[in-house]
């Protein structure tokens, strides 16, 4: 399963679909995992791991490969599992969040599996590993359990809110919390949703969060309904790529299909690689593309849009 992902063009012929490829396996026992294929470069087993002093619990080392060197994650013990010992029956899934690349230590891989993101469904509530998922579906009748990667790295090295003094427009934020200005967000992880809100506080802007981006067309659909102008309600919608039910993709889709939705900003905010996201964003219509848990990008990015804002009351 080496080289699993081979070109752009190929990863976005289901843009648009509401569709998704998983990658599923297993840890130590029956229970199927699964990760987004498209955060993942390959599939190897297990090469030498170099140990490595004061290490977080859950890191088991180091490799090197390609003249690079990778962290190791224990996958189970990150989700509050066993360690995996068994390394002959075990595999290395490498990945690519967020600009930084990570090999997670998983179980026997199984197989990967194409399925709408309709079938895809929030985890239920009360779960013993909820907060380590992102979303659950049912193959060959089986539940399967995506993981939430930005929730286990967030744990082993927690993610930066804070904006650089030296960017931070601090009469522009007095403006913006005294005009009421306010961003929709659409993301089904957690942790996503915290980091955006907690560095926009920092600028005066409210976020108003929703899980996925059904929920997110839901609610700008009541807003017209209740006549109220979103692009002013608004000042833009960021939404996460992948999302249980509908898609950042679809979402896109669908706004810009509805005329009183159509003008609306749109910035997708994800952890998939740079040229993967120019690919996106061409193909669907947003208006940008930013890298996840940059706090100073989105400062930046969300400040300019706030001048704007301003500018075209005056």
């Amino acid at each position: 399963m080496s080289k699993l992902l081979e070109t752009v063009d190929q990863r976005t012929q289901l843009v648009g679909q509401n569709r998704l490829e998983l990658l599923m396996f297993r840890l130590n026992g029956r229970q199927l995992f699964a990760l987004n294929v498209f955060k993942i470069q390959e599939v190897v087993q297990v090469p030498a791991i170099t140990e490595l002093p004061h290490r977080h619990s859950v890191v088991r080392g180091v490799i090197h490969m390609r003249g690079h060197t990778i962290p190791v994650i224990d996958l189970s013990a990150a989700i509050a599992g066993r360690p995996i010992h068994d390394l002959e029956k075990a595999n290395l899934i490498v990945t690519e969040y967020n600009r930084s690349v990570q090999a997670f230590l998983v179980g026997p891989v199984d197989r990967i599996v194409n399925l709408n993101w309709e079938l895809v469904l929030p985890p239920p509530v009360g779960s013993g590993r909820q907060h380590f998922l992102t979303a659950i579906t049912h193959v060959d009748e089986k539940i399967v359990e995506i993981l939430d990667v930005e929730r286990v790295l967030a744990d082993i090295m927690p993610y930066d809110t804070t904006v650089s003094a030296e960017l931070l427009d601090t009469e522009l934020a007095e403006m913006a919390k005294a005009d009421g200005i306010k961003i929709l967000m659409a993301d089904d992880s957690n942790t996503a949703l915290s980091q955006v809100k907690a560095t926009l506080s920092h600028l005066g802007v409210e976020v108003i969060g929703v899980q996925d981006g059904l929920r997110a067309l839901n609610r700008l659909k009541r807003w017209v309904d209740e006549g109220i102008n979103v692009n002013e309600h608004i000042l833009m919608l960021i939404t996460d790529a992948e999302m249980p039910e509908m898609d950042g993709y679809r979402l896109t889709h669908e706004i810009r299909q509805n005329p009183a939705l159509s003008d609306l900003y749109i910035v997708l905010h994800t952890s998939l690689s740079g040229s993967f996201n120019e690919a996106m964003v061409k193909k669907v219509g947003c208006d940008d593309f930013m890298s996840k848990f940059q706090p100073d990008e989105l400062a930046v990015m969300v400040q300019e849009r706030v001048r704007l804002h301003f500018e075209s009351k005056r």
